[in-house]
């Protein structure tokens, strides 16, 4: 899947959606979009900044077809 995303300098690009965590790590975007709206890093909850959820694995059914 792709992701829109704003770099830290105003640019906007579109990502792969296994870059978004690293992207979002490293403090290299502002923001990105998610359902319909833009989510602003550090104002909305994102993957990986609290919340039961652990990376790729947070659905129930992705623990019985992950190992």
């Amino acid at each position: 899947m792709l992701i829109g995303v704003m770099y830290r300098d105003g640019t906007y690009d579109i990502v792969k959606d296994i870059a978004l965590d690293n992207l979002v790590n490293s403090e290299k975007i502002l923001k990105f979009y998610r359902s319909g709206h833009w989510v602003i890093i550090g104002r909305e909850p994102v993957r990986g900044m609290g919340g039961s959820g652990i990376g790729y694995r947070r659905r129930k059914y992705d623990t019985y077809m992950c190992p």
